[in-house]
């Protein structure tokens, strides 16, 4: 699987554009609707995968949802396969209450939204909530240490950086 990282919108944020087998998945589709599109090299779009429903995720949204499935916590099923495209659906709350992780065990790939980024977790005072978001991290702490994750703001890391660096995953907060 090949990813795609753009960066858009004023806080910047990651959409990645995933492709396999010239199918296409997006997720997080940000802002800018015509600089995604054109990142896509005319291949087929299956959908849009969207983590959380903060403005920052959904810019471009509205352009997809005449022409594209939008794919969400609520109509993902804990296992997936859209196309070429095989992924487990995570709840991640915390961050947000509708907050889903994707992942891609085969490519050993998670992509986190606003719930993991480098170092640092997603707030929780923007609709969501500290217990949910201790929670989901026990649970992600269980997952196999060399996943990559690419977080929904900022550079990508790994699950075994996050165990070794990140604050919350290693204190009583």
């Amino acid at each position: 699987m090949k990813i795609k990282r753009l960066i858009l919108g004023s806080l910047e944020t990651n959409c990645y554009i995933l492709e396999n087998n010239n199918e296409i998945l997006i997720i997080d589709p940000a802002d800018d609707y015509e600089e995604i599109i054109k990142n896509t090299d005319n291949k087929k779009i299956l959908g849009v995968i969207v983590t959380h429903y903060h403005f920052d995720h959904i810019g471009a949204l509205p352009n997809f949802k005449d022409k594209y499935k939008i794919y969400d916590y609520s109509n993902l099923l804990d296992d997936n396969k859209i196309g070429s495209f095989k992924f487990k659906r995570l709840i991640t709350k915390g961050h947000t209450d509708d907050s889903i992780s994707i992942y891609f065990e085969k490519d050993k790939v998670l992509f986190s939204g606003d719930f993991i980024f480098k170092h640092e977790i997603g707030r929780c005072d923007l609709g969501g909530n500290v217990a949910d978001m201790k929670n989901s991290i026990e649970y992600i702490k269980k997952f196999p240490k060399d996943i990559t994750i690419y977080p929904g703001h900022g550079e990508k890391t790994t699950l075994e950086d996050e165990l070794k660096n990140n604050y919350y995953f290693n204190h009583n907060w």
